[in-house]
This record gives structure tokens, sequence and C-alpha cells, in this order.
């Protein structure tokens, strides 16, 4: 199993610093308000990324092309990953 998960490549040490530097910039009581204006977008870019999606998926079912393709490839990246798990697992526990 992985020990440690890293976000971008970035240690602990490097995310405290960053840290650090958006309380010098911003104070302390901004930083609530830029994490909810940052929350709220992500949320809307989410929203708006379904939309268009249930939308494709709409006009798709309109036009008559099976959408049932997309979930087929689906299943079958997913067998691979669990198998490439399977295999790494074995192997990772070996090192």
């Amino acid at each position: 199993m992985i020990l440690a998960a890293t976000f971008l490549f970035i240690g602990t040490t490097e995310v405290m610093f960053i840290l650090f530097i958006v309380v010098m910039v911003f104070g302390a009581d901004k930083i609530p308000e830029i994490a909810r204006g940052l929350g709220k977008g992500m949320r809307m870019l989410k929203d708006a990324s379904n939309e268009i999606k249930t939308e494709i998926t709409k006009s798709a079912e309109k036009q008559g092309i099976d959408t049932d393709v997309t979930k087929n490839i689906s299943e079958e990246i997913k067998k691979v990953k669990d198998g490439l798990d399977d295999f790494t697992g074995s192997v990772k526990r070996n090192l």
C-alpha cells in the first residue's frame, strides 16, 4: 500500500510554507472567505460539467446513438485497472 499520499509531488514542508505565505499575504481573517469562494467556484464547475454531460447524453439518445458503448469501455477499463492493482499489489508487498 502507499504509505504517504502526495499531492502534485508537494511534501508536507512545502504545503506548510505555502500556507504560511498565504496567511502572510491575505491575513487570517480573509482565508475563510477565500476558501468559501474556491468551494463555490469548484461546485459551479462540477455542476456545469454534469449539465454538459447530461445534455450530450440526451442529444445522443435523441439521435439514436448508442451510449452503452461508453459504459462497456468503462467496464473494460475498470477490469484492467483491477488486474493491474492485483499485480502491482503483489509486487509492492514483495518489496
